[in-house]
């Protein structure tokens, strides 16, 4: 089928007008028909995806967006991907299937909906259930009015419960948390993201996590952010698909390492990261990673750790792993064995002697830790050969440049650098980042004085990352510079964001909110993209990672 605009023939419209006499079951009819549509070997389930893709992408051109992945936020993209995904449906099932086998599968729904009309009580056991039994009983409950939801909340709760230990981590201060988070949605979104199985590791778990605490509109939370605040697109491969690698390339006698003295361990971690290099990565897991890489669609990305420990709510093992950088501008192969080799890089990892250090602290020895892996698009924007972030930071809630009763330690600080940044928690006193208080706005002690004198890019011409002399970026033509430039000196300044209220508001209100949902003090790492409106600079915060604050 052509992936080029939707023609709406009149097969198609036929189809249209059937379904919106259903406003409520259409969208579990378009299902059953996206099944008939796979199981009959009419479209591939990964083709029909990348078509609507496609298409969607080609719909934001249309609506005059020269740059999507800024000017539309996760939230639109989502709901132009359901749009363009149910007209897709109708289009191939009028011209493949009909009418006749349509009102079948509407007669099918209407049955099973008799059915499940009043689903007081669960009629299986979540905890041996399939996913797409969880995922539908959820949604049912989920779609239900207050009064009956009421009823039934206790199943949905159990169900979440049992999908949030599935993908996304087992540990009891966790879940605590993220069962009053997480929608059944929200959990369907993670599991079509997973490249095989497991779960999706600690650092994305506080990732997500954080995102929905700060997307929901509750009034006792603040003000409405849903807008303002989304993470990258990003996909994720499953814990377990590290066994499967090591057993594959015959390495699983290295999983005991944990129990060596450290100075066995030092001496045998390069002979495991060579083996890891040259390692194959299982074939099925392989063409999903092409898929993402397509998805990708040439942006600069990060290969990132996602270890089962990382970013727990009790401690942050945080910073012991590896991201790979991946320019993503050479040619498709050489591209592919890039994230190929990340993976394989992130893998090798978690025999870092160091990171069996931190876990030996923490009595963590003898926990079965496995890693998962992120694959994300670098946030940022094109500047002529270069790629940037216009502003990655961290943010505390609890401003640790002043004692803990001192009341002007509660609204927090950031910290905030231009360009990329390989590691957040850098000492102020590289020279590499500015600290500022969100209580009464302003530089931290000398800080202003540690002027940014080199930025860190993609250079999209030679597929590399380069360090570049600050003035290389800041010149009259970036587009960002009546926001970040002092015009009397010429340097890097961010007194445009201390003095907007509205952007010390949306970090103030996100550090406050996620600590009051976790109930201690949090740091999270972000990217943040200025959008230069007609009423002003709005912005977009890109939660990259959040966990409990360790210099408390």
């Amino acid at each position: 089928m052509p992936t080029g605009p939707l023609r709406t023939t009149t097969p198609t419209i036929d189809v249209y007008i059937k379904l919106a006499q259903f406003p409520i079951l259409c969208d579990r009819i378009r299902l059953r028909m996206r099944e008939e549509l796979f199981r009959r070997g009419i479209v591939d389930k990964n083709e029909f995806e990348q078509e609507v893709k496609d298409l969607a992408i080609e719909s934001q051109r249309r609506e005059g967006l020269n740059n999507p992945t800024v000017q539309e936020d996760e939230a639109t993209w989502q709901r132009r991907l359901e749009t363009i995904r149910d007209l897709h449906t109708d289009n191939y099932f009028a011209h493949n299937l009909g009418s006749t086998l349509l009102e079948q599968l509407i007669n099918e729904v209407l049955n099973n909906q008799d059915k499940t009309a009043k689903p007081v009580e669960l009629n299986f056991n979540p905890e041996i259930a399939p996913w797409a039994m969880l995922f539908e009983q959820g949604e049912i409950y989920d779609a239900l009015p207050p009064p009956e939801l009421e009823r039934v909340k206790h199943h949905l709760e159990e169900i979440k419960v049992v999908l949030i230990k599935r993908l996304l981590s087992d540990q009891l201060p966790f879940i605590r948390v993220a069962k009053h988070v997480f929608s059944i949605k929200d959990l369907n979104w993670i599991y079509e993201r997973l490249i095989g199985s497991g779960k999706i590791g600690g650092k994305a778990g506080g990732m997500l996590l954080a995102w929905h605490i700060l997307e929901r509109a509750d009034h006792d939370f603040g003000p409405d952010l849903s807008h303002h605040v989304t993470i990258p697109d990003t996909y994720f491969v499953g814990s377990e698909i590290i066994y499967e690698f090591l057993l594959q390339n015959k390495m699983e006698r290295f999983v005991n390492q944990k129990y060596l003295s450290l100075e066995e361990m030092r001496a045998q971690y390069p002979e495991i990261v060579q083996r890891c290099l040259s390692g194959k990565i299982p074939n099925y897991i392989v063409e999903q990673l092409r898929d993402v890489l397509n998805r990708l669609n040439g942006r600069p990305f990060v290969v990132r750790s996602s270890s089962l420990l990382e970013d727990h709510l009790d401690y942050a093992f945080a910073g012991k792993y590896t991201s790979i950088f991946c320019p993503n501008q050479g040619t498709p192969e050489a591209n592919f064995e890039a994230l190929l080799d990340g993976v394989r890089r992130v893998y090798a990892s978690i025999f870092n002697p160091d990171a069996m250090v931190e876990r030996q602290e923490h009595g963590l020895i003898d926990y079965d830790e496995r890693m998962a892996v992120m694959i994300q698009p670098l946030i940022g924007h094109r500047y002529g050969r270069y790629f940037l972030p216009t502003i990655v930071g961290a943010g505390l809630s609890h401003n640790p440049w002043f004692e803990a009763h001192d009341s002007r330690s509660k609204d927090g600080c950031l910290r905030l650098t231009l360009g990329l940044d390989q590691r957040i928690q850098r000492p102020v006193e590289d020279g590499t980042a500015c600290i500022i208080s969100l209580n009464a706005p302003d530089y931290l002690h000398d800080s202003k004085k540690l002027i940014q004198e080199k930025v860190r890019v993609v250079d999209l011409e030679e597929n590399c990352f380069k360090t570049l002399p600050i003035s290389d970026i800041l010149r009259d033509d970036y587009p960002y510079g009546r926001f970040l430039l002092d015009p009397a000196t010429g340097h890097l300044s961010y007194d445009f964001l201390i003095n907007d209220e509205r952007f010390i508001r949306l970090m103030r209100t996100s550090l406050s909110r996620l600590e009051k949902t976790y109930g201690v003090p949090v740091q999270f790492e972000f990217a943040v993209e200025l959008i230069d409106t007609p009423r002003g600079a709005d912005y977009k915060l890109y939660i990259l990672q959040c966990h409990t604050d360790t210099t408390n």
